[in-house]
């Protein structure tokens, strides 16, 4: 079985080795590459029955609709909070994302960050180039000992707990549903609200959906405790911008994100004037190991879909 029409939307030949794209080739009698935004989008829905995206582009109601012939929409990227899922599924559609792909180096990458603040390596690293090998003024704390929180015990926030607990961190969750092992492995479940106060590093990892939109508000951000370093990996639709332009003004926390690639630019230029926000490239995902898993499972996706038996299945919360 074959796909009349494969359409890619940011999906351009560099995001796949070739061994990749001769197994796509394979798999469809027509493919036609198209950037986000392009005015031929609309028109070229209307024969395709395999819609491939990049991460962070809309599939939307109308986009759907205008695609009648459409049976699979695949997902370069583990977030799919930008496609409608639910109406997909009600048009008998299947969307498939990346789950766990990049677990591990988002996750090793969120423990680096929170290393590089607390133990002043930039500064470090200055002094070094300078010439200047003096320590002195130099501060640092450690993650031993410290309250840890993870928001969303999902594949990636599990793992962030797991390397936390090897600091001997006091780590604690919250998650929508409680994880019945993660007592077992000695992370906590603490209240949503109740955790946000009391942690001194923050990791946030919830999926984007209707329901974690801004759901770090300003009574959240006014909430953190003096000194909180907040890691958000999620992107930045869970933060309230302007409630967190309020709290960096005081200058007692900070915050460390990496999806500032997906941001509009008045919104970029909110955060970047402050120290205390520490705006990075969407890196965290970025290791050898995780760009092969990537390619694979897309690639997988589409072949398992045709042979009647789709895996990773993006399903509506």
């Amino acid at each position: 079985m074959k796909f009349n029409k494969i359409l890619l939307i940011g999906v351009d030949e560099p995001k796949l080795g070739s061994s990749y794209w001769d197994r796509i080739n394979s798999l469809t009698e027509n493919k036609v590459y198209l950037p986000k935004d392009d005015p031929q989008i609309k028109e070229n829905l209307k024969d395709a029955d395999c819609l491939l995206v990049n991460f962070g582009i809309n599939v939307t109601k109308e986009d759907i609709d205008a695609a009648p012939n459409l049976k699979y929409v695949g997902i370069l990227a583990t977030a799919f909070g930008k496609v409608d899922v639910a109406y997909a599924k009600e048009k008998g559609i299947v969307v498939c994302n990346l789950p766990a792909y990049s677990t591990e180096s988002v996750a090793e990458w969120t423990i680096a960050a929170i290393l590089e603040t607390i133990r002043n390596l930039e500064e470090g690293k200055k002094r070094g180039r300078a010439g200047n090998v003096s320590e002195e003024g130099i501060t640092a704390i450690e993650i031993k000992d410290k309250v840890f929180g993870v928001l969303g015990l999902g594949n990636i926030g599990t793992r962030v707990a797991e390397l936390a607990l090897g600091f001997n961190a006091d780590v604690r969750y919250w998650s929508r549903n409680k994880k019945e092992d993660a007592e077992a492995q000695g992370i906590k479940y603490e209240e949503l609200d109740d955790l946000i106060s009391n942690a001194t590093f923050l990791s946030i990892n919830l999926a984007q959906t209707p329901d974690t939109e801004k759901i770090f508000n300003q009574d959240r951000f006014n909430a953190l405790k003096e000194g909180a370093i907040v890691v958000n990996t999620a992107p930045m639709e869970l933060i309230d911008l302007d409630a967190l332009v309020e709290r960096l003004k005081k200058g007692d926390i900070t915050f460390i994100f990496d999806h500032s690639d997906e941001m509009v630019e008045e919104d970029l230029k909110k955060l970047i004037p402050f120290e205390n926000c520490i705006v990075y490239p969407p890196i965290a995902y970025i290791s050898s190991e995780a760009a092969l898993n990537k390619q694979e499972m897309f690639t997988s996706n589409i072949e398992n879909f045709l042979t009647g038996a789709p895996r990773n299945i993006a399903e509506a919360n």
